[in-house]
This record gives C-alpha cells, sequence and structure tokens, in this order.
C-alpha cells in the first residue's frame, strides 16, 4: 500500500513505535479502499492513462490494409503497451500485457487477417450444420468481423430493450408459475396426482372439480396457474417476433455500413472496448486484493502473543488431562 499513503493512514492507526492497529472493522476493509478519493483518483488516473494508448493505437489500427501483417501490428501493439504501463503504481504491467494477449489469440489475430486478406469488409454468411444422417441444416447466419451484437448494441438499442424487457417479464412469470406448483404439489396439494403440470391437465383436472364448494381453493390456484401460463405463452410468441424483426434490421444493416463505420465498429466497439473492459477488471481486482491482504494481516496478528502462549497452556493442560483419564502418561 506504498502506493496509497492515504488509505493506509484510513485502515490503520499507530498505536506504538513499529506497531499499527486496525481501524473498524474487517468486512468494511475492501469498501474504504474502493471508496477512498485516493483510490477514486487512482481509477481516474488509470482510466485516463487508457485512453491516451486507446487515441493512438486506434487511429493507427484504423489504418490498417489489405498486405497488412498480424504479426507486426500485435508486436507494435503488445511492446507499446508494456512501455504505456511501466513504473506505473499498483498496476504489473505484464498483467496487462497478459490481457492484450489473451484477447488476440482468442479474437483479434482472426480479425486481422481477414482485414490483410479482404480489407475491411463486413460479409455475412450462413451457418450450415450436418446432422448425425449427414443432412445440412441452415442454422441462421453470422459475420466474423462485425458479430450481430456489435450491429444491435450502435444501431438497435431500442429494439433491444423491448426484448430484454420480454425476457425479464417472461422469467418473472416463469418464476411464478414455478413457486405456485412448489406451494401445492405436497401430498395434499392440487397438482399432487398429476402426471404431468400442463395446460391439458390443469383444465381437465379444473372441469372436475369446479362444482364442489369444498374445491374452492383448488378451482383458484388451477384458474391463477391457467391465467400465469397463458400470460407466458402470449410472451413468448412477441419474444419471439421481436428477435425475429430484430434479426432482420440487423442483416439487412449490414450491405448499408460504410468503410468508416467499419471501422469504428471494430476497432472501438470490438478491440478497444474489449480490452477496456479486461483493464478495468484488473483494476478492480487492486482493490480486492489489497484488502484480502490487510485482512489476512489482521487475522495473523489480532491476537497478542501473551494471549496466543496463554491459550496453548491451557489447551495443552486440557489434552494433558484428557490423555490421564485415558491411562496415558509420560511424565
Amino acid at each position: 500500500m506504498d502506493g496509497l499513503p492515504q488509505i493506509r493512514a484510513n485502515i490503520f492507526k499507530k498505536i506504538r513505535p513499529g506497531y499499527l492497529e486496525l481501524v473498524g472493522e474487517k468486512a468494511a476493509i475492501e469498501t474504504t479502499i474502493y471508496e477512498s478519493p485516493e483510490f477514486i483518483e487512482f481509477i481516474t488516473h488509470m482510466n485516463s492513462h487508457f485512453d491516451k494508448w486507446r487515441k493512438k493505437n486506434a487511429e493507427t489500427l484504423r489504418h490498417l490494409r489489405i498486405g497488412c501483417h498480424p504479426k507486426e501490428i500485435i508486436t507494435i501493439l503488445s511492446e507499446e503497451l508494456l512501455a504505456h504501463y511501466t513504473d506505473k503504481p499498483l498496476i504489473n504491467k505484464y498483467d496487462i500485457f497478459q490481457h492484450l494477449m489473451d484477447f488476440w489469440t482468442e479474437t483479434m489475430q482472426d480479425d486481422c487477417y481477414i482485414i490483410a486478406s479482404d480489407g475491411w469488409k463486413a460479409e455475412t454468411h450462413r451457418i450450415i450444420e450436418k446432422d448425425k444422417k449427414g443432412k445440412e441444416k441452415d442454422k441462421g447466419w453470422a459475420c466474423d468481423l462485425v458479430p450481430k451484437n456489435l450491429i444491435v448494441t450502435r444501431y438497435f438499442p431500442g429494439e433491444q430493450k423491448t426484448i430484454d424487457d420480454l425476457t425479464a417479464k417472461l422469467e418473472s412469470i416463469a418464476t411464478r408459475i414455478s413457486e405456485l406448483e412448489e406451494e401445492n404439489s405436497g401430498e395434499e396439494g392440487v397438482f399432487s396426482d398429476m402426471d404431468k403440470i400442463n395446460k391439458a391437465n390443469v383444465t381437465v383436472y379444473l372441469k372436475d372439480i369446479k362444482n364442489g364448494k369444498e374445491a374452492e381453493d383448488e378451482v383458484s390456484v388451477l384458474k391463477l396457474w391457467l391465467k400465469l401460463n397463458g400470460e407466458e405463452a402470449d410472451i413468448k410468441k412477441l419474444l419471439k417476433d421481436a428477435d425475429v424483426l430484430l434479426d432482420s434490421h440487423t442483416y439487412l444493416k449490414y450491405p448499408q455500413l460504410t468503410e468508416t463505420e467499419i471501422k469504428t465498429l471494430v476497432v472501438d466497439d470490438k478491440w478497444i472496448k474489449a480490452l477496456d473492459s479486461a483493464i478495468q477488471l484488473e483494476i478492480e481486482s487492486i482493490s480486492h486484493e489489497l484488502s484480502a491482504r490487510v485482512k489476512q494481516l489482521a487475522e495473523r496478528y489480532e491476537n497478542p502473543l501473551p494471549q496466543i502462549s496463554d491459550m496453548m497452556v491451557k489447551l495443552e493442560a486440557k489434552v494433558d488431562c484428557h490423555l490421564e483419564r485415558m491411562g496415558f502418561s509420560w511424565k
């Protein structure tokens, strides 16, 4: 914590020369670190520091063209990133470097080879798979350089929000149905005699018992289940239609993309954003590591040596007493 002196002062207090004591509860250590003005300033500085690297290298990446050499690209990017994070407090430059190399291996390398071969083209292709019998099936479409999610995020956020809202409603109703079934599936529950709980079985059972006054509670449960089941079916239909519409709009957007737009989607929305997210996680992990280390120190030294020695003497006496009762003696 040498790089964050104020945080150290907020967590520890000096009790005598050479000795410190933890301030507050161990459970509050991470919050103290993460919410301190000093750590917030550190995060702000690191974000600004990455932004300088981003501006310089994003422009370089936009100038990639047919015939470029991916191995040279990653060499330049990695060396610049290492140099950029050299001598930065709390940050291990090789951890940052590894994030870049992982992303290069998983995604960016293939993208650069596509650009080196075809240039900045966002071309879609059908996904054809063969089943066990060798029959081909069309599983939809994709674009390797510019995945669907990038188009949706930038150009169709409203339609995606509609789908997200419908998905949330569907999950909520599914949870309510599951809870209703669980609450009424015991020995005397209305669903206990059903081999399978579905619309057909619930409808039939409701007709059988609806005339009995003693079954009012069961009728109420069955009607509620049917109501929820109907709402679930309606939302599934709306969700399917919304998915199809968004997929269609996304597919039709690709031929309209300009080279400038493709570069923005790939460089900014795909490459830089992924690396930025990885570095953000790296920075956030610093607070976790610091708090874990402080907790470890606090737990290791929270009991003074005389207290530990006294405890050991008492425990040793108890063990000796138990051994003597069992007939063991070595004195």
